[in-house]
Formats: C-alpha cells, structure tokens, sequence
C-alpha cells in the first residue's frame, strides 16, 4: 500500500500541540522530527552504542502523518489548517506550513511498537502487551497497555505526573473519574492501586474500545470499570451519567480544555477530594492554577517534569 506524508514545519515548542491536536482530527500516528537532544532515560532504551551527532538545537521541528495515497483528503487537511492556525493563538507554532510526499509500503501504524519498552514509575512496571518480561519481582504493580491508536503508553511526561500523584493521593476503594481517559493507563493503575470504581471518559470513540481491551488484558473486573464518550464541558447527559462523589478526578489534557473544564469538576468531586491536572506546558501554569482556584481548589502542589507542569489541588 502506498502513503502520502503531509510534514508541518514547526517548532519544538509546539510539537506537542500539534501531535495533540492531529490525534483530535482521527490522525494514526505521528513521526517528529528535530534536534533536541536525548534524555539519559532515552539513551538507555536504544539499543545503539553510539549515537548520531545532530546539529545543535534550533527550535525548528517537524511533524509528519501519514494517509492511504488515492484517497481524497481535502477536508482532513484544511481541518488540519484550521487547527493550526488555533494553535498560534496560544503557542509559536512557526511557519505551520504542509509539504506533501510519498512514502514506500510500510505499516505506519504499528512501527511506533519498537519504540515502546517496559519502563517502571515509583515501584509500577508498565509494559506493553506484547513484550514479555522475564522477571516481575519487586514491582508492587505491573500493568500491560496497548494503546493502539489512542493516547497513552504512560511515558509521556504529563501522563508520569499524574500517575505519581496517584500512588500519593488514591485510597483503596476510592472512587476515581479520569477525564480524557485515552487508552485507560490512569484508570488501570487507579485500579491496580485499589480504587472501587473507575469512569473515564473521552471524546474519542477510540478511546473506548482501547481502554475496554486494556482493561481486559490486565485481568481487571469489568463491572468496576465504565468508560464514556463525550465532552464533560458542554455534554449534559454525559455529566448525569458520570455522576457525584468521586474521591479523586484525573484530567491529563491540555492547559486550553483543563481552564473550561475546571468549573465543571466541582459537582462530579465530593468535599475534600482531590483534583489531579496534568497535560499543562510550564509557561501556561499561572492560568491554569487560576482556573482551578476560581472552581473551588486549594492548590497543594505543583509538580513538573521537563517542560510539563502537574497541578494537585483539593476541593474547600
């Protein structure tokens, strides 16, 4: 089968963003491109002795996707344009211009799998379902995840915070809702960690199936476990059937949908729960930090990783 490659020309800033952002539009897999230099974390999962030398850092970077040649993708692309350019409104996103090309026959999205190792949180092992480890010893927990085509492997940084945060806060037989739930990676561990019940949720319908299955492959019930479609902001019925008392919401997302969605998790959280949000770039944390002050939240900790910012707070 043959692909077409659309490249966007933008910043290392922004590559996150716009990663997110082709994920919203049902894009399967991205491939970035750029000069940043590779964590110890990172030199330690390639199993190469000596790296190539990149030019120093630019700030310049490049995101790559990947659509089946010969079939028609105007409105995909100039859905693409038009979140980009949402994008300048609150990050450098640089030139943003799309080059197209054709690449040879090759399985696009599933190649990202040799990249994905088990790695370990806290005493947490995760990793993926077609990896076996020899020894499992020691772990406290070992989750399998197979994000297929959703969000969350658990490496990214934002997802890290949250699952820190996790191991702090969740009580066994906590209730736990986790917004924007992707591949189920925090509602497993909630699990894992003893919670009596998890709800997450996602706008991507995606997300549901792969979340299902994830459950399932951890061998964890199923009746304690429901996963919803939908936007919690503005969706009513959703709002109804997720319902109250939750001891611990999760929301690893983005700074832009956190400060919307933080007036709604109030009614969801009972008194003195606890508000886990991750997903936030550093120079947008005082914004963020507002917004969940503004809905009702003593902040009791920012934490980061990298250039991501996580922020605990707990209901008054």
């Amino acid at each position: 089968m043959k692909w077409e490659k659309y490249t966007i020309r933008t910043t290392t800033e922004a590559e996150d963003f716009v990663s997110s952002m082709l994920a919203d539009l049902g894009v399967e897999g991205v491939q970035i491109e750029d000069n940043i230099p590779l964590s110890a974390e990172e030199k330690a999962q390639l199993f190469i002795d000596i790296l190539p030398e990149l030019p120093p850092d630019d700030g310049e970077a490049s995101v790559s996707f990947f659509l089946e040649a010969g079939e028609p993708h105007e409105e995909l692309l100039a859905q693409v344009r038009d979140g980009l350019e949402g994008l300048r409104a609150f990050v450098e996103i640089g030139a943003g211009a799309i080059r197209q090309g054709e690449t040879e026959d090759k399985d696009w999205i599933n190649n990202w799998k040799q990249y994905f190792k088990p790695f370990v949180i806290e005493d947490i092992l995760i990793k993926p379902t077609w990896e076996e480890v020899p020894d499992l010893q020691g772990y406290r927990h070992v989750i399998e995840i197979d994000p297929g085509i959703s969000f969350g492997t658990g490496r990214h940084e934002t997802t890290q915070l949250c699952i820190r945060q996790l191991c702090w806060h969740l009580k066994p037989g906590d209730k736990l809702l986790d917004v924007g739930c992707g591949s189920g990676i925090l509602s497993l561990v909630g699990l894992k960690l003893g919670a009596g019940r998890v709800t997450g949720t996602d706008i991507d319908p995606i997300c549901m199936e792969a979340a299902r299955e994830n459950l399932l492959a951890n061998h964890l019930p199923e009746e304690q476990a429901l996963f919803c479609q939908g936007n919690l902001i503005d969706d009513p019925g959703l709002q109804e059937r997720v319902g109250d008392g939750y001891d611990i919401v999760t929301a690893n997302i983005l700074a832009d949908v956190i400060i919307p969605l933080s007036p709604v998790i109030p009614r969801h959280v009972k008194q003195g729960g606890i508000y886990i949000s991750s997903g936030i770039i550093d120079f947008k944390e005082e914004p963020v930090k507002a917004a969940v002050q503004a809905a009702g939240f003593e902040i009791l900790e920012v934490s980061r990783q990298g250039e991501w910012v996580g922020i605990t707070a707990r209901k008054l």
